[in-house]
């Protein structure tokens, strides 16, 4: 068969090997050689050399047990992009997140929010103000549109920021002032922005009769009726149209007693003035009481003492309104989401104009079922923003116990709007939690067992020390379990430096030899510098560390 011998012959032939340029021979020849430490380390003396080198453990098991395994309660690495958050709390490494960083910078996350949740005492209030803190520090301004209890003012004022108090003789808050928006709308004129501008103006119109529509409801127990919103809003546009500077809800009611002819059109009265007072009675009848201390004060009826600014942390204090007093909370934390999303929107307008430069801002709503359950439509705003935070450019910090307070809601509409929040938020962090919550909490983020075990092992209180006479830490403060999606969990342990523990002692009541300096008029900041000169009349006993 001479083909295959041929065949044969052929395949058994020496190919010639190309010769090697004498350019890289050259090259490999300068390159100098890696010296790597051996399995003990570097040898020789002052090396760091290992004498005992100490043994892995091995395990074994079939592919049915090994598969179990899986998914793992500790991830392979920890982020390093975001506000540095402590160590992982079994490997030691470096944990940074915040909401902001891994959306924008890092992209981990489609939503620029996070859920926390967790038992109280437990450190959660603490974990967002050092999200908060360290991302001002990145230029994301954090702004706390009420804070009810209050665990923020102190963070605000040790940033330079602005501190606004509310509540019964505590200030006012004029439901009807644009703000910002008229300033900003002469700017975007002289710009040549007209269309910004009309959209600038239509934006604070439609908050200002979105509000006056909100407390007649919380009022009323009931929305107001179409006609009803039909005479707000041109009762609005015509203030706006004969009203010289800031007008005031006593000027809305001037305007409807007035009766003019772009009312009454809108009324439908016709023509008979008779038919309009009866028609704008109840509507008249709300406005007053808005005006003259009614159920809600006069909170609303007066100018705003303190503006809100955009280009620095802000603070709604409204802690001093009791819990009882479930109207007014409701009422004023409208007031202060409504100017301050305003105010958001005003610095995005001037942005895109090019007039200013790009803000970003975090929200942060703490105590989060007490917003929820303190009047009606406030499940619908929360449920709106959480839709609408990554369009309008602002990160969004959510805080409550337990899954429990968002599922006790009275309807079953509330309930499932609630239980969405958690499930559209881009990032879920959880603290110790009690065992009866994880099937609520899998339902909306998947857990493996052994994230659940972990979570129900942080819940417990913390032991009496018969040496000292003191409770001991609790074993879970300051620990959290961060989840994104259905990827494993990164434990974490916050650890406070010396400069924050001022700012994050929440149990400031519980101290009553302690007296804080006053603010200075010439500098009304009170920040880290004076928070650790805390005067007692015990001879400078300092601040124990609170959670929230």
């Amino acid at each position: 068969m001479p083909a295959i011998t041929e065949g044969r012959r052929s395949s058994n032939r020496k190919v010639p090997k190309a010769k090697k340029p004498k350019q890289l021979k050259d090259v490999q020849e300068r390159r100098p050689t890696v010296r790597r430490p051996g399995p003990r380390g570097w040898l020789g003396r002052g090396r760091g050399e290992a004498n005992v080198i100490q043994p892995v453990d091995e395990w074994r098991g079939t592919t049915i047990q090994v598969c179990g395994l899986h998914p793992f309660s500790v991830g392979t690495g920890t982020p390093m992009i975001g506000v540095p958050l402590g160590l992982q709390l079994f490997t030691g490494a470096t944990v940074c997140a915040d909401p902001i960083s891994w959306f924008q910078d890092a992209g981990l996350i489609s939503n620029p929010s996070v859920f926390v949740l967790g038992l109280p005492g437990l450190g959660k209030s603490t974990l967002v103000r050092r999200m908060a803190a360290g991302g001002a520090g990145m230029g994301n301004l954090p702004l706390i549109l009420g804070d009810l209890k209050p665990d923020y003012v102190d963070m605000i004022r040790a940033l330079g920021g602005q501190v606004i108090t509310l509540g019964r003789g505590r200030g006012h808050l004029n439901i009807l002032d644009p703000g910002e928006a008229t300033a900003a709308a002469e700017r975007l004129r002289v710009a040549g922005k007209e269309k910004e501008r009309q959209q600038v103006l239509a934006d604070a119109h439609g908050r200002r009769h979105t509000m006056v529509s909100a407390l007649l409801t919380i009022l009323r127990k009931e929305p107001p009726t179409d006609r009803e919103e039909s005479i707000v809003d041109r009762a609005l546009k015509v203030l706006d149209e004969t009203h010289e500077g800031v007008p005031v809800l006593g000027d809305l009611l001037r305007v409807i007693q007035d009766a003019p002819p772009e009312v009454r059109a809108v009324a439908l009265d016709r023509g008979d003035d008779t038919r309009y007072r009866a028609i704008t009675e109840d509507l008249e009848a709300s406005l007053i009481s808005l005006t003259s201390g009614g159920r809600l004060g006069e909170t609303f009826a007066h100018h705003t003492d303190v503006p809100m600014l955009r280009d620095r942390p802000v603070v709604y204090d409204v802690s001093s309104i009791d819990d009882s007093d479930t109207d007014m909370q409701a009422a004023m934390l409208l007031a202060c989401w409504s100017a301050g999303f305003g105010t958001v929107n005003i610095a995005n307008a001037l942005a895109d104009a090019g007039l200013e430069p790009r803000r970003h801002y975090l929200v942060v709503l703490d105590e989060l079922w007490r917003a929820l359950r303190s009047g009606r439509g406030m499940v619908d705003r929360v449920d709106a923003l959480t839709r609408l935070n990554r369009q309008r450019g602002v990160g969004l910090a959510m805080i409550s116990h337990t899954m429990s307070d968002l599922l006790a809601l009275p309807s079953e509409s509330d309930r499932m709007k609630a239980r969405g929040f958690v499930e559209r938020a881009g990032m879920v962090i959880a603290g110790g939690l009690p065992g009866a919550e994880m099937p609520m909490l899998t339902s909306a983020v998947p857990l493996s067992r052994a994230e659940q075990e972990l979570l129900t092992s942080w819940q417990d209180p913390g032991a009496w020390d018969t040496g000292t006479g003191r409770e001991t830490e609790p074993p879970g403060r300051g620990k959290f379990l961060i989840k994104v999606g259905g990827h494993p969990g990164i434990p974490v342990k916050v650890e406070l430096i010396e400069s924050e523990r001022a700012i994050n002692d929440t149990n400031k009541l519980w101290h009553p030899e302690t007296v804080f300096p006053e603010p200075d008029e010439s500098n009304p900041v009170f920040g880290l510098d004076n928070a650790g000169n805390v005067d007692t009349k015990s001879g400078g006993v300092g601040l124990e560390e609170g959670a929230a």
